[in-house]
């Protein structure tokens, strides 16, 4: 039909003649065609459809279907026991409970602290204890502490706000604020969780002092480790030679502390109040300071009253987790000069560099300045700089660390 249709348009009459014939057979051959039948369908009308639904029956028989239960309540706010909290030099412990008459129990605890300077509050302990200890806080500075407790509904609301104010100075070993802790319970305790990124405002510069002492057969360390810090006292680390060291050997604010029996190694002897410690083994053994250094300057002193048989003792600074059984400077965790009658060398992750001639005898006294604010550890012996600037790029939580064996009388 369109084929006629357009034919039919045809402008041409002789156009038209010369296909008329052609077209009116074609038209009745279509007739034809059409007359003689039915179109024959190209599929039967009876379509042979199947549904697996095997994966749905599996589904609806592994449904499990359960009464929903009303949600427990979160645990009570936590209180605060300010009778057994207290601050040491730059460590702070704090303990807390469960109000007497709460019935839901907590699964565990967050401690909270700030930085020091008012800044947000930080996550410093998260556990069971009821007690923890944080160490290496700023000197003469002023946190606030908070507690909350969790369990699987949620977490409580805080605590109220406790304030602690670190050491400032004392004239005596032990100093707490505001109250004794209980030697019947021992602290969890926990390394500063403060770092560079936390933008802290730098301590004030400090100084300490040890004492090397030996018993008959033994060397010794009797410790009179103090941390100065006094307000307005500054002291610029140069490439040079420390000038200034007589200077920062004058201030006046001291904080006191002691070896630390819990960080030592087993074969590491403490007496005198743990400010004098001695080795039973032949091997080299490490002892920490109690207190850690984040920020700031801070100097010390070790003098050696007995020496005898050229020992190498090892001093400077380490991690809370140094190796414990071998010379302070062997892993990564310690920086440390090592020295004997003659000579010393500074070592890190056993790495010996920097050999330098001039060692010590009895009474010599070796210092260690560790200066948080270039990120710097110096060493000196009898007050004069042993060596260069011994490392350099130093920051995060350090423990003043020495490293001594029993072979002082070979």
């Amino acid at each position: 039909m369109e084929y006629c249709l357009e034919v039919i348009k045809e402008n041409d009459p002789s156009g038209f003649l010369q296909i008329s014939d052609a077209l009116i057979r074609r038209v009745h051959l279509t007739e034809d065609q059409w007359g003689k039948g039915t179109l024959t369908p190209r599929m039967t009308t009876d379509f042979d459809l199947s549904l697996d639904n095997s994966p749905l029956l599996q589904s609806i028989h592994q449904l499990d279907f359960v009464q929903m239960k009303a949600s427990s309540p979160v645990p009570a706010t936590p209180i605060l026991q300010l009778e057994e909290c207290c601050t040491h030099n730059n460590s702070a412990t704090l303990s807390w409970k469960q109000p007497p008459l709460s019935t839901v129990p907590a699964e565990g605890y967050i401690l909270e602290l700030d930085d020091g300077n008012g800044g947000q509050f930080r996550e410093v302990y998260v556990g069971k204890e009821t007690m923890c200890t944080v160490d290496g806080l700023h000197f003469n500075s002023t946190y606030n502490a908070r507690i909350k407790a969790f369990n699987k509904t949620g977490v409580s609301q805080y605590s109220k706000t406790l304030v602690l104010q670190t050491s400032e100075d004392t004239d005596s070993e032990e100093q707490t604020l505001p109250f004794p802790v209980p030697s019947e319970r021992l602290p969890l305790r926990r390394m500063s969780p403060f770092s560079s990124a936390l933008n802290l405002q730098p301590s004030f510069p400090g100084r300490s002092y040890f004492d090397l002492r030996s018993s008959p057969h033994q060397l010794s360390l009797h410790s009179s480790l103090q941390s100065l810090n006094a307000p307005g006292c500054s002291f610029e680390p140069q490439s040079a030679p420390y000038s200034q060291l007589v200077d920062i050997k004058k201030l006046l604010a001291v904080a006191w502390f002691a070896f630390d029996p819990g960080s030592a190694h087993a074969d590491i002897i403490f007496s005198n109040d743990n400010l004098t410690v001695t080795c039973s083994s032949y091997d080299d053994r490490v002892v920490l300071g109690k207190t850690g250094f984040s920020k700031g300057v801070h100097y010390w002193e070790l003098t050696v009253d007995r020496y005898e048989n050229h020992p190498d003792p090892a001093f400077g600074v380490a991690r809370i987790d140094v190796m414990k059984d071998v010379m302070l400077g062997k892993d990564d965790k310690a920086w440390a000069m090592y020295v004997d009658n003659n000579r010393s060398w500074f070592m890190h992750n056993n790495s010996h560099t920097n050999r330098t001639e001039g060692g010590i005898t009895k009474g010599a006294t070796i210092g260690v300045l560790l200066d948080l604010n270039r990120k710097t550890l110096t060493f000196f012996i009898n007050d004069e700089q042993q060596g260069p600037i011994a490392f350099e790029n130093v920051e995060g939580l350090f423990f003043p660390a020495v490293s001594l064996n029993r072979n002082v009388q070979e």
